[in-house]
């Protein structure tokens, strides 16, 4: 158990963070920060709260810990604004979903002082907002944890063991490898979802009250945020590009079939994609 973590910029994720942690045991004391004043007042009746900051500097004295769940343009900047407070060795992680630039700027402004461990919880939802948080969110789920290979090996292990006391399952890789990975597994999908729905919404507007499962279920996270999206596509750019580039060959590949009535490659294709579906591990 930890004296005292941190969390600035509590959203879905960081206030599911704090509650997690208050119902496992895994800080005596959570001290929040919110940038809104009105957020930061609806926090303060939060049982999962022992203390609302007024501002980051404030938020982290006393911190061994240190969570920023802002969105990915805003970590380096308020990393920056709390470093000449922090503590020697505190400890400061994020969960942002990309990791390679911010990472290596966050190196460069902690050096010497502090130790930052990147963090990704693979446990978002559509829905934003503390309001939606759950203190079960991350049990079973997949958080990737970035150090950097010159990152202090003890700072590695304790932001691996703090989401492993949330109830995660954690993967440890290297920043760059992680932004290939979620481009494919994450980001990709989005743009997947939200490009088609935005190429439905050129047809009959009608057409959309007759949709099943099918639809609803495969563009569920179009109903994400779009500037929080256009933030992450932004920042990881190269490899979303790569990603959506590859599908392209794939799509390109089921088009020819059907243009060329190759029905044999179109089972082909189906059969790939149900093969994979289908080794998907289970979700809890």
């Amino acid at each position: 158990m930890l004296d005292q973590i941190t969390i600035l910029a509590p959203g879905l994720l960081g206030a599911s963070v704090a509650q997690a942690a208050r119902r496992l045991g895994a800080a005596s004391r959570l001290t929040l920060w919110a940038r809104r004043p009105e957020t930061r007042l609806q926090l303060k009746g939060q049982p999962w709260c022992d203390r609302v900051a007024d501002t980051p500097a404030d938020a982290v004295q006393g911190a061994q810990l240190v969570v920023i769940c802002a969105p990915v343009d805003q970590i380096g900047p308020l990393i920056g604004q709390i470093a000449p407070y922090l503590a020697a060795g505190v400890i400061v992680t994020d969960v942002g979903s990309v990791k390679g630039e911010i990472c290596r700027a966050a190196a460069i402004t902690l050096k010497g002082r502090a130790h930052f461990v990147g963090s990704h919880p693979m446990a978002g939802s559509e829905k934003t907002g503390w309001e939606n948080a759950r203190a079960d969110l991350f049990k079973g789920r997949t958080v990737f944890v970035t150090p950097l290979p010159e990152t202090d090996a003890k700072a590695t292990e304790q932001v691996v063991a703090f989401w492993k006391s949330l109830e995660a399952d954690v993967a440890t890789v290297e920043p760059d490898a992680h932004d290939e990975i979620v481009a494919q597994i994450s980001h990709l999908p989005q743009v997947l979802a939200s490009t088609l729905c935005a190429a439905l919404a050129k047809r009959d507007v009608r057409w959309r009250n007759f949709a099943g499962g099918g639809l609803r279920d495969t563009t569920r996270i179009a109903g994400s945020d779009p500037k929080l999206w256009k933030t992450i596509l932004e920042q990881n750019r190269d490899e979303v590009l790569r990603a959506v580039r590859g599908y392209q060959e794939e799509l390109h590949g089921l088009e020819r079939a059907l243009a060329n009535r190759d029905w044999l490659e179109v089972q082909a294709i189906l059969e790939r994609g149900r093969a994979y579906r289908d080794q998907f591990r289970p979700i809890p």
